[in-house]
C-alpha cells in the first residue's frame, strides 16, 4: 500500500515545511505554499503592498492624517516631526 501524504493538496512541500517550522498554522502554510507554486516567486512578491516614501507626502496631508489618529499640536509641527509622530502611532 502506498504511503499517504499527511497534508494533501500542498504543491510546494519544502516551503510548506519551512512555514510550519516558523510557527505558521497548517492552513496559512498551505495557502502560502500553494500561492507561491501557482505563480513564479518573483511575480508573487511584486503583488505586495508598498508604502509611500516620506517625501511623497505634503505637510497638509501629514497634518490631516495626524488629525485622524488624534495627534495634538500638529499645526506647529514640521514635516519631520509629523512623520515621526505618525510612525509612533
Amino acid at each position: 500500500m502506498p504511503k499517504q501524504d499527511p497534508v494533501p493538496g500542498v504543491k510546494d512541500r519544502e516551503l510548506y515545511e519551512r512555514m510550519r517550522a516558523a510557527g505558521l498554522s497548517k492552513k496559512k502554510s498551505t495557502q502560502l505554499a500553494n500561492g507561491a507554486a501557482k505563480t513564479s516567486r518573483k511575480t508573487r512578491s511584486e503583488h505586495g503592498a508598498t508604502a509611500a516614501s516620506d517625501n511623497d507626502w505634503t505637510v497638509p496631508d501629514l497634518r490631516h492624517r495626524a488629525g485622524k489618529v488624534g495627534i495634538r499640536r500638529r499645526v506647529a509641527m514640521t514635516k519631520k516631526q509629523l512623520v515621526t509622530a505618525l510612525r509612533r502611532r
